[in-house]
């Protein structure tokens, strides 16, 4: 077992759009001592409709979180299984109305023998730090990105790119089932950062700078940060922007959790 702590928290903004369709939390397990989950969820579908989906995701994750045991289930099985329920329910939503709710997922599970292991959908995304240094992110389901990995287009006008909403993957279409992408990281230290962010975040930042901003700063310091400049750099068409920081430091087995709302 590593010697260190976690120290974790949440926060969201509401930009420039007339409703929160953002959703993120972070869990603990109750048949997994010293297991954490993060996870977020970036809604879409028109007015209510994107907020339910969203909702929908963070409830299904706690249900199953709640139920989970390492010695008979994989990290890996229990993400794939928070996506498919959440996504057949978000599908079945959308018969009883009139609208068509969609969303994003990136999840996060910290275990006590030092791995981290995650999931995504979409492009909410998941970014991996060592101190201030960036070591990896996961890689958004979106034409963009496609066009990208063929060598079609730059990864400096992709950021850009007037078709860079438009997804390849998410929870509640009724076309195709969603694409999971899975990631894992082994012996895990002190130092060690994950950020978990809708696209309403890391659209206004490079990767460097959300590395330092985590790095010098608590959790709580570190949103405020980044939402305070995201807000800035949108100049009034901000996006929803929602996030979860899971730092590692010091040198004792524990977790500590903190929710922050950044109004």
């Amino acid at each position: 077992m590593s010697q260190y702590k976690l120290e974790a928290g949440t926060a969201q903004h509401i930009g420039d759009r007339e409703e929160q369709q953002d959703r993120v939390a972070l869990f603990a397990a109750p048949k997994a001592p010293g297991t954490m989950l993060a996870v977020l969820a970036d809604g879409m579908g028109g007015r209510t409709g994107g907020a339910l989906a969203a909702e929908q995701i963070i409830k299904s994750a706690q249900q199953l979180f709640n139920e989970f045991s390492p010695g008979l289930e994989t990290v890996e099985a229990l993400l794939g299984r928070i996506v498919h329920e959440a996504h057949s329910i978000i599908k079945l939503s959308s018969f009883s109305s009139e609208k068509e709710p969609h969303s994003t997922i990136v999840a996060l599970v910290i275990s006590p023998d030092q791995r981290a292991i995650w999931a995504h959908v979409g492009d909410s995304r998941l970014y991996f730090f060592e101190g201030a240094n960036y070591i990896r992110r996961t890689i958004d389901h979106s034409y963009v990105e496609r066009l990208v990995s063929e060598g079609k287009l730059s990864r400096q006008k992709a950021k850009n790119h007037p078709l860079s909403n438009v997804l390849t993957s998410v929870l509640g279409s009724h076309k195709r089932e969603p694409t999971i992408t899975f990631g894992r990281h082994d012996k895990l230290h002190p130092g060690h950062a994950f950020l978990l962010c809708s696209d309403g975040l890391w659209h206004y930042f490079s990767k460097l700078e959300m590395a330092a901003a985590i790095a010098t700063n608590s959790p709580r310091s570190a949103s405020e940060i980044l939402i305070r400049i995201a807000r800035e750099r949108a100049n009034g068409r901000g996006d929803n922007c929602s996030m979860a920081i899971v730092k590692l430091v010091g040198t004792a087995k524990k977790v500590t959790r903190s929710t922050h709302l950044a109004e």
